[in-house]
Formats: C-alpha cells, structure tokens, sequence
C-alpha cells in the first residue's frame, strides 16, 4: 500500500492531564498531517515538516479545518446485546433476566452470530470507535463469530466467550470443564492473529461456581499474559447475592482475589460501590477500574467515584457498556460521564476526557505502544470529527476560541453524525460502510 497523508487539526495525547490547562500533556498542530503506509503511522506533526519526509506523489486526503484523532476505544462492550439496548427493568438483575438473558440464546445460532458481529462492528466504526474489549455469549460460535469479521476487517479488538454456570437459564449454562475447554481452544485458536486477543470471560462471581472460578484460575495460570475481563461492585442487589453465595470471602473483590483473576491485564467493570480495601487491593495488583456511565445511569446502579480511584493511583478506562449502556457513541458516554462526575462534585475537563478515550484507555488496556495515539509506528487507527457538523454545534462554534472548548463540545453535543470519517488500518472505513448501505 502506497503512503497516504491525512491532513487537518492534528491532535493527540502524551501523558495523561493534570488538570483542565495542562496543555503539555498533548500535540496539536493547527496545520497538521498523519502519513499512513501498510496499516501503520509512519510520520506526524506539522503538515509542512510531514511533508518532506514523504516521497513526492503521495496522496493527501484533506480533512481541513476538521480534527484528527487517534481512534476511540471502548474498554467493555456486549455485542450480543444490540437488540437489548434501551430496555426497561427497575434494576440490573431484573434487566438481565428479563432480557439480556433472553436475547444472548439466540446466539446459539452461528447465522445469528455473525449477522450480528458484522453489524456491531460497523455501528462502531460509525461512532468512530476502532478497538474495543468485547463480550460475547457462553455459545463459543458467538466468540469465533466474532473473531472472524473482526479478522475480516484487520480491527484491534479484544473478546472473549462469557463462561457461567450457575443463576441464568439452562440454554446459557456452560460446566467448569467446558468453560475452560472453549477458552483454552478459543485462546489457541485466535490469540494474537491479526490484531485479535482473546479475553479469559467469567461474566460475574454471581454467576460462577466455585468450582468454575477454580477453571478460570487455572487458565490464568496457564496463560498469564491473557486478558481477563468481568464485573465486579455495579449494583446492592448484585453485591448482597454475591455475599450471599461466597459468605467467607471479604467482599467482592476479594473473590476474584482468591482465584487470581487480578492483575495489570484484568478489565472490572463498574466498579462503583468499592470498599476501601477493595480499593487498595485493586492498586496493589494493578487491576483496571472500567467507568460505564451511560449504563450505571440508566440502570439506576450508582455513580463511579473516579477521585477515589485515582487518589490510590488506579488505571482506569471508560466504556459504552451497551447494551446496559444506550450509546454506542464514546463521545455521548464522555458527556454522561461527565454528568455522573458533575453529581459526584468532581471535575471531569475536556481534556482529561479525551485522553481517556484514546490514550487512556489504550493504557488500561495495555495497548499504548500500538493504539491511543498517533505516534509514527502506532497503528494507523484515526478519527476524523466535525465540531459544526449540526446547525446548533455550527452556532456555537462561532463563539469557540479554545480547543478545549471544541472538545467539550464535540463531547456534549456530537455522535456519530459528526465522525467525518473511521480510519482502520489506514483504510477509511466509515465511507465504505455508507456506499455499501446506499448501493443496498
């Protein structure tokens, strides 16, 4: 693939904010260029200084005056949970065993499968998100459905098949041995080919045996540098069963604790009602907070407490969660965390924002040195956004003077009509998805 520039308002992250004017921790380049060649970043900066460095030829895209930014990343996501999405229950118990539970037998069905992964993965690149870490259903077809389109589409994207064997319905019950089994032959079978790895996926201490948390141990054991995500801490009624069904484990976490599931590579999501030492213990072992606004508020579950966590150090990323979460949008899941941090009485600037959909959540991942930025050698994963893309967001950026504010808005005003174009690999991949759905 011959080298392509992309031109317009550069920006990226280099560290994470330390408050709303800390203009060190990012590059911007109002006349700016991103070289992509082979599905990777090969030069950046200053559009003139880019330019010299290119063969003479090149193609360049310009996207002046938009902004061009490293990908989205969402950092917990069910696909199988589309059809879920804007569903009605008082909780989140009621809301998994009226629906969601419903909905993920369907997956079952391998034609299901991958009809709905190759839909999920392009409302993403719509919403300008090119990696996510994914949860698929206890069906393994679900997760090699999965695996499949995203190797189609060379997308970064972490996922594993939930395992549980206990308080869901029959259909969607695995057993210790065949958890195990299918995420052993899951990891064997997909781990690093491509840009794909394999997430080890018990869905919640509620839902796992004992005897099955022992199996996640054990591949844990066996494959140390997997990923490991779950839930942990989003609801009281969630939390007093799981007491219920561990009655000599400390708290919550501490029942991942046991089975060794904590770690740099473990993703938990919610973690909203955390005890102090459940807090320490998450520093200790380096696990990732994962913040899930949009759906902590549509369930009724809580609201994060993001100072709490960052006071002790913690990673942290922040999520969609669909279909809990009712947006697919990393730009409408930054405005309702804000919000939720509003509540909380804590700031929440533009800035940090940002940085933690890019770059921040590339390093809750474990990802830095390929995704979250447009560093040369990254991976060419790019987000081209139009702050006046709607008439009221045109108005109000007559007014805009810094790019602080842009971002606010962009963030409290945008989805996906103002994602110009999804670059995966290098391939702009959004203007793809809208010709073929015309020419349909």
């Amino acid at each position: 693939m011959s080298a392509k520039i992309l031109r317009g308002r550069v920006l990226w992250f280099v560290s994470e904010p330390e408050g709303p004017d800390d203009h060190a921790s990012y590059h911007y380049h109002a006349d700016g260029a991103v070289v992509v060649e082979d599905g990777l970043i090969v030069a950046s900066g200053p559009y003139s200084d880019v330019l010299k460095l290119v063969a003479p030829g090149a193609e360049v895209i310009d996207h002046r005056p938009h902004l061009i930014l490293p990908g989205l990343i969402d950092t917990h996501v069910h696909y199988p949970q589309m059809q879920v999405i804007g569903s009605y229950a008082k909780d989140l118990l009621e809301w998994l065993n009226s629906y969601t539970f419903v909905e993920e037998q369907r997956f079952a069905d391998p034609a299901h499968a991958r009809r709905i992964s190759g839909l999920f993965l392009d409302e993403l690149v719509r919403q300008g998100t090119t990696s996510a870490a994914v949860y698929c259903t206890v069906h393994r077809g679900s997760a090699d459905a999965f695996f499949t389109e995203a190797e189609r589409r060379d997308m970064r994207m972490i996922a594993g098949k939930v395992m549980m064997d206990r308080n869901a319905p029959e259909a969607l019950l695995d057993s210790p041995q065949r958890g195990y089994d299918e995420t052993r032959a899951l990891i064997e079978r997909w781990d690093g080919v491509g840009r794909l790895n394999v997430a080890i996926t018990p869905r919640f201490a509620l839902t796992s045996t004992p005897a099955q948390l022992e199996a996640v141990a054990a591949l844990v054991g066996e494959f140390p540098d997997a990923f490991i995500q779950t839930h942990v801490n989003e609801s009281a009624g969630e939390i007093a069963a799981v007491a219920a069904l561990f009655p000599d484990m400390p708290d919550y976490l501490g029942v991942y604790d046991h089975y060794r599931m904590l770690g740099p590579r473990t993703l938990l999501g919610h973690c909203i009602h955390m005890q102090p030492r459940e807090i320490d213990m998450m520093a200790e072992t380096g696990s990732v907070a994962v913040f899930c606004p949009t759906s902590n508020l549509f369930i009724g579950s809580g609201l994060f407490d993001r100072a709490a966590l960052l006071g002790k150090g913690i990673r942290m990323g922040i999520a969609t969660d669909v279909g809990g979460g009712t947006s697919y949008s990393m730009l409408r899941t930054l405005d309702e965390g804000y919000k939720v941090l509003q509540l909380r009485g804590q700031r929440f600037s533009p800035l940090e924002s940002w940085f933690m959909a890019t770059l921040g959540n590339a390093r809750a991942l474990g990802l830095e040195d390929r995704i979250g930025t447009l560093e040369a050698g990254s991976e060419a994963d790019i987000v081209v956004l139009d702050a006046g893309a709607l008439p009221h967001m045109a108005l109000k950026m007559e007014r805009v003077e810094t790019l602080a504010e842009e971002l606010f808005l962009l963030q409290t005003c945008g989805d996906d009509r103002v994602v110009v174009e999804t670059y995966v690999a290098g391939r702009a991949e959004k203007s793809r998805i809208a010709r073929r759905e015309v020419s349909v």
